[in-house]
């Protein structure tokens, strides 16, 4: 079946914009103008009229958590609870109190910012939740994911004690000898051993009800690390419920898995069973091997080669030893899988640059596009590696929001300087895609690509180095066809053009006209996914 789109103001992945495009069943037949499109049309062509509306190829998010997304829908929202300690704690209590939990149940939430407190700056503590129930478990994540609260009846669930030593690359929070609740990066993991994880059908649900949320910010493709949502379920029933959920037709964004795989046994027999980069079908596929390497500028676990000019007593700290990065690395690059790696600190960049080049010193690959997730904290050197080392960059300019206020705070202003620097990568010819790390910020495509181009927070705060600005033809390509080639798959989507996959989001206002300080409000009007209508506002 035909449909003919015309006087609309098409962005094909590149400028000019044109007027109309052609789809024909699941695929783009051609674009051009209003002209030239209808005479390429069968005279029984059903004929839409854009109305001078603005059309873009389907927005594709290169880094989130979408099954974690599809969990923080359930779970109790605190973002907008965040303003004081007393606020989140009276949020919790008012939850329980209105929705008593069974047996077993543990209380569960996300979203908290200890930097927005009002009435006390510190992070929630063990003694605080337990002010609202000490037989109860209840945890509660920051917003970045990388830190978590627990409660006294939690701690005692997951046997962590006093005497229980961190795990390698995490960190057990401790007061006056005794565990104070605040659990960091790969000590998080000590909870999956008791929290009651999902079975096939209640991951299905995660999935679904994110795949519908990501719709209404104009979202037809993620790139999604979901293993790490809890080590307690295997990655092997994730992949069956997207390719379950793929063959009834039910997905409404396309999948690439980004694998989050820490154990080098785990990694050889994944591969061993033919989960390589490329590997499915247009709905989902499997796409790198994703590694953390550290944790978040927010919690200050992000690994800094200084201390942290707000904290002198840490650096943060790496997930992986040298050695642990190097052999992962190494041998997903001799088999052939893509490497996507998690840095946030310029310390962590290190280790993943030198572990890089030895990779590609032992087994040289022509077209890797191994990549660095997040990219921000950055020194000029570094910058210079990553563009020898031809790497790719999955960038989140939404983090800019709340980074602007604290990136000097954190890292001191010689680093910050040079940090953030995306454009700085994009000039001297480095891919860089965008993306949200949802849940760690929603994915809204449009107010990440205000950020991107203004370089300023939402409340006004910024711009933060206005010269690493993109212009809103780079912010859009970094959704669209920078996205598409983080995954290979640049020759299928990302554009409006014959051949492609009919993948296309209609928004309210045209992006190159509207002032770029009210970019965020652009509303998306209809989502297409294979040319059908998936999404209307």
């Amino acid at each position: 079946m035909q449909r003919v789109f015309i006087h609309g103001r098409v962005f094909t992945g590149s400028l000019p914009l044109q007027e109309a495009f052609l789809t024909e069943d699941n695929y783009f037949k051609a674009a051009g103008t209003d002209d030239e499109i209808l005479a390429l049309a069968d005279p029984a062509a059903e004929c839409v009229d854009l109305a001078g509306k603005f059309v873009t190829p389907g927005f594709n998010d290169s880094h989130m958590h979408l099954l974690g997304f599809g969990q923080s829908l359930k779970l109790l929202q605190l973002a907008e609870h965040t303003a004081s300690l007393h606020d989140l704690l009276e949020t919790v209590r008012t939850h329980i109190q209105n929705n008593p939990p069974r047996k077993g149940q543990w209380i569960r939430g996300r979203g908290w910012n200890q930097d927005y407190f009002t009435d006390i700056h510190r992070m929630p503590q063990r003694t605080d939740l337990d002010g609202i129930s000490s037989e109860i478990p209840i945890v509660l994540t920051r917003a970045c994911g990388h830190v978590c609260t627990a409660n006294s009846a939690a701690l005692q669930a997951a046997g962590i004690t006093a005497d229980t030593v961190s795990p390698a690359g995490g960190e057990i929070g401790m007061q006056d000898g005794e565990p104070n609740g605040i659990l960091y990066d790969n000590a998080i993991t000590l909870l999956d051993r008791v929290i009651p994880a999902p079975d096939l059908q209640e991951i299905k649900e995660m999935i679904l009800l994110a795949c519908h949320a990501l719709n209404t910010y104009g979202i037809t493709s993620c790139q999604t690390d979901d293993y790490s949502m809890s080590r307690a379920v295997s990655p092997y029933l994730i992949n069956q419920a997207y390719e379950e959920l793929a063959a009834e037709g039910k997905l409404t964004v396309r999948i690439n898995e980004q694998c989050n795989l820490t154990d080098p046994e785990d990694l050889k027999v994944f591969c061993g069973k033919g989960n390589i980069t490329g590997k499915g079908n247009a709905f989902f596929r499997i796409g790198p091997l994703k590694l953390l390497g550290d944790g978040s500028l927010g919690g200050r676990s992000a690994y800094l080669s200084i201390p942290y000019a707000d904290d002198s007593s840490t650096r943060g700290f790496p997930l992986f030893s040298e050695t642990e990065l190097r052999t992962l690395i190494s041998y997903a690059n001799r088999v052939g899988m893509q490497i996507a790696v998690h840095a946030i600190g310029d310390a962590c960049l290190d280790m993943i640059l030198d572990a890089f080049e030895l990779a590609m010193q032992e087994c040289p690959r022509d077209d890797h596009r191994h990549g660095i997730v997040h990219c921000q904290i950055t020194r000029p050197d570094q910058l210079e590696r990553i563009q020898k080392l031809h790497l790719h960059i999955y960038a989140q300019s939404i983090f800019l929001d709340y980074d602007n206020h604290i990136v000097e705070q954190r890292c001191g202003k010689e680093l910050a300087a040079s940090s953030y620097s995306w454009k700085t990568l994009l000039d001297n010819g480095v891919t860089v895609s965008n993306g949200s790390d949802c849940p760690v910020e929603r994915p809204d495509v449009m107010e990440g690509i205000e950020l991107a181009v203004t370089r300023t927070s939402l409340d006004g705060t910024g711009p933060y180095l206005p010269e690493q600005a993109f212009t809103v033809e780079e912010a859009l390509q970094s959704f669209t066809v920078s996205a598409a080639k983080a995954s290979f798959e640049e020759n299928c989507k990302g554009q409006i053009k014959a051949g492609y996959l009919a993948d296309f989001t209609v928004l309210a206002e045209n992006p190159f006209e509207t002032d770029v300080h009210k970019l965020h409000g652009i509303q998306p009007l209809s989502v297409w996914l294979n040319g059908k209508c998936i999404y209307t506002k």
